[in-house]
């Protein structure tokens, strides 16, 4: 079994996402012996933003990255995502690594009756780090919906959110969030050994 582990977070160790998908990668690598795990930080390793160069292919070592991205995702069975809320929404980064997996023929194709997507088959867990409180369907919440439509529309339908939120409210709160949420993931652990 192979999963991709992706970082997207701007502030390094200091950052709840970070913390949260790892620990979510080490419970799953605690459940499968011989877990293959794939490792991507999106914010220590550049990569630039789709152009019209990007999508012409000029730059052969873009190109390259490319398609080694989409070679990560595709041979995925699962996909843990560290997500900070940046202004409301996903980081910059995170926005430019979709941009080079949402391609028709890899991931989704167009048909008579509508898109349809390619890369079922696969889970998607996303460890969320907000600042305030936004989790589920309130109208500050862009992320969950909008990766739950990205990932349904590249036809994959196990998307699950693990999520510690009111972050920047206080220390106390900070700790009490993200307590929740380790418990959270141990107690999928557990669920899962039953």
């Amino acid at each position: 079994m192979k999963l991709l582990h992706i970082d997207s977070s701007i502030l390094g160790q200091n950052s709840a996402s970070r913390e949260l998908s790892a620990a979510i990668v080490a419970r799953r690598q605690a459940e499968v012996p011989g877990l293959q795990v794939t490792y991507r930080d999106l914010a220590g390793a550049f990569l630039p933003h789709l152009s019209g160069a990007s999508l012409a292919g000029s730059d052969a070592r873009e190109v390259a990255e490319a398609d080694a991205l989409m070679e990560e995702f595709l041979a995925a069975d699962v996909v843990v995502i560290g997500v900070p809320m940046y202004n409301f929404n996903i980081p910059t980064q995170l926005k430019g690594w979709i941009d080079r997996i949402s391609v028709a023929g890899k991931t989704f194709r167009y048909t008579e009756n509508g898109p349809e997507g390619l890369a079922g088959g696969k889970q998607v867990i996303v460890a969320g780090a907000y600042g305030g409180f936004h989790s589920g369907d309130v109208p500050t919440n862009f992320i969950e919906p909008y990766l739950r439509f990205v990932f349904g529309f590249w036809g994959i339908q196990d998307v699950e959110f693990i999520t510690a939120e009111g972050l920047a409210v206080s220390p106390q709160q900070r700790a009490r969030s993200m307590q929740a949420a380790h418990e959270r993931i141990a107690g999928a652990r557990e669920k899962a050994a039953a």
